[in-house]
């Protein structure tokens, strides 16, 4: 499968900080990308337009990373997708591994192992954790870099357009398909949220938001209840 069969899709929202060294990178894939601006207050946008290459489409839509990723997927005209967040790096061959992967593989979906751009004991404990969990339940997360073939992607349904677990609810859909795809050459994302909140606040609240969800409780009370919504 040629690596331009697949497109690559990014939610960003005020990502003024970072926008050089993500434009850098989505610069450099083989492959086109959609970067979905969800109403950045500050220069995400404009500095997004300045700094893209050719294969960077840049466009907007209402705030909601679902939302944003299901904009991105319905402006794209290749066979295959991939779900990449902002504060995520793909490995230098990643594009290449995923479509070989689904040309390959009978399973239609996958993701990538994931690592941080901190290397301390404490985040690559986590780090192994986020893998094998993956691994033992079929379940992945947006900082995973989802793959999809587009015929699969919808029809799971596409994202539900909820304020959280988005990710997790479209793997329980995808997984009806075929377990997920696993590619060892890990994502790099980034460890802010977890040196900000603190790694083992971060941990509890995480576990405590996904008990709460498989209990019934709906993403748009726990968004309001713990301000984690995007």
């Amino acid at each position: 499968m040629d690596t331009r069969d697949l497109t690559v899709i990014v939610p960003v929202l005020d990502e003024s900080a970072r926008v050089a060294s993500l434009c850098s990178h989505l610069n450099s894939l083989p492959c086109p990308v959609i970067a979905v601006d969800g109403g950045s207050t500050d220069r995400t946008y404009s500095d997004l337009c300045t700094m893209a290459a050719a294969n960077v489409r840049v466009v907007q839509t209402e705030t909601g990373r679902a939302r944003q990723m299901n904009f991105g997927a319905s402006l794209a005209k290749t066979t295959c997708l991939l779900f990449l967040h902002a504060d995520t790096m793909l490995p230098s061959d990643g594009i290449n591994l995923a479509t070989d992967a689904l040309a390959r593989m009978s399973s239609e979906w996958g993701r990538f192992d994931v690592t941080f751009d901190d290397s301390s004991p404490a985040m690559n404990t986590i780090a192994r954790f986020m893998n094998h969990r993956s691994i033992l339940t079929g379940i992945c997360t947006g900082d995973q870099a989802i793959f999809t073939t587009a015929r699969v992607f919808k029809a799971a349904g596409r994202y539900l357009e909820i304020p959280l677990m988005e990710d997790i609810e479209l793997s329980k859909r995808l997984r009806r398909t075929g377990w997920p795809i696993r590619i060892r050459a890990p994502v790099v994302t980034a460890s802010r949220r977890w040196r900000k909140n603190g790694v083992f606040r971060t941990v509890g609240t995480m576990w405590w938001l996904r008990i709460l969800y498989w209990t019934g409780v709906s993403p748009g009370e726990l968004a309001e209840r713990y301000g984690h919504a995007r």
